[in-house]
C-alpha cells in the first residue's frame, strides 16, 4: 500500500467571548488552532444571516490553516445573543432590514473593537492581522481594512461597494480604498446578480487607479454565496479553489 506523507493535522478550539461596543454586547465566536506559538489573527465577517453553522464551517475552517479567527455577530445592536437568522425569504427581510438600521459608524465601531481584542489576546501575534468577509461580510471586511494594523483582507462577494449600500447611510468605501495599507484580494462569481459585471466594474476602476494598492480580483464562473454550503448556489469546485487562492494570499501577506 503506498502512503502519502500528509501535513500534520491542525486541531482547533471554540470559544464564545463577549466585548461591549458602545454599550451594546457584542458576541465574538472564536475559533482558535491548538498552538504553542502565537498565530496570525483574523477578524472574520458572516453575511446577513449571522453565525449559523454554514459560517461556523467557514471561520473553523480558516482556524485550521493556523489562525485565530474571531467572528463577530454584526446585527448584535439588533438582535439577541446567539440569534441565527435562516437563509430563506423571511430571514433576507429580516437581514437586509438589520442591515438598513446599522449605521456605518457602528460597522466600523466592531471593527476596532474586534482588531484591538485580537491584538491584546496572547494566542495572537498582534503584527500578524488580517479581515476575511462574506456578501455584506465582504463590504465590511473592505472598511476593517482602513486600520492601518490590517495587512491582509479577502472581500469575498462583497454586496454594497459599488453604491455605498451598507447601512443606514451611504458608505464611503470606494472613496477612500486608498487608505488601505495591505494586500486585498477580491472574489466574484460571474452569474452573481448582487454584484453583476457592471458592479465589478465600477469597483475595479477605482482600486485600479491607486497606484499603491495591492490588489488581486479572482472571477469564477459560480453565482452569489457559491461558498456557502447549504444552498443550491453552492459550488464546491469553486469554493475550494477560492480557499486555495485565500489562504495563499493570508500566507504571503501575513509573513
Amino acid at each position: 500500500m503506498l502512503k502519502t506523507a500528509l501535513p500534520n493535522a491542525m486541531k482547533i478550539r471554540r470559544d464564545t467571548i463577549g466585548l461591549v461596543v458602545d454599550g451594546s454586547l457584542m458576541r465574538l465566536h472564536v475559533v482558535r488552532p491548538i498552538s504553542e506559538e502565537p498565530c496570525p489573527g483574523i477578524l472574520f465577517y458572516s453575511d446577513i444571516y449571522q453565525l449559523g453553522d454554514p459560517m461556523k464551517r467557514l471561520a473553523e475552517r480558516l482556524a485550521g490553516y493556523g489562525y485565530v479567527v474571531a467572528a463577530p455577530e454584526i446585527f448584535h445592536r439588533l438582535e439577541p445573543i446567539g440569534s441565527v437568522i435562516e437563509p430563506d425569504g423571511i430571514g433576507r427581510l429580516r437581514g437586509n432590514d438589520n442591515a438598513s438600521k446599522t449605521s456605518v459608524a457602528d460597522f466600523d465601531a466592531d471593527a476596532t473593537a474586534v482588531l484591538a481584542w485580537l491584538a491584546c489576546d496572547s494566542g495572537v501575534e498582534a503584527t500578524r492581522l488580517g479581515a476575511i468577509g462574506f456578501c455584506i461580510g465582504g463590504h465590511l471586511a473592505f472598511r476593517a481594512a482602513f486600520n492601518p494594523e490590517v495587512r491582509a483582507t479577502a472581500c469575498i462577494y462583497p454586496t454594497g461597494l459599488h453604491d455605498g449600500k451598507l447601512g443606514r447611510g451611504v458608505a464611503d468605501s470606494l472613496q477612500r480604498a486608498d487608505q488601505i495599507r495591505g494586500g486585498l484580494l477580491t472574489i466574484f462569481g460571474s452569474s452573481d446578480s448582487h454584484v453583476p459585471q457592471e458592479a465589478r466594474d465600477g469597483i475595479m476602476a477605482p482600486l485600479s487607479a491607486i497606484p499603491t494598492l495591492r490588489h488581486r480580483m479572482v472571477l469564477y464562473q459560480a453565482d452569489h454565496t457559491f461558498m456557502r454550503d447549504d444552498g443550491d448556489r453552492w459550488d464546491p469546485e469553486c469554493a475550494d479553489h477560492a480557499w486555495s487562492e485565500v489562504i495563499n494570499f493570508f500566507r504571503q501577506e501575513l509573513i
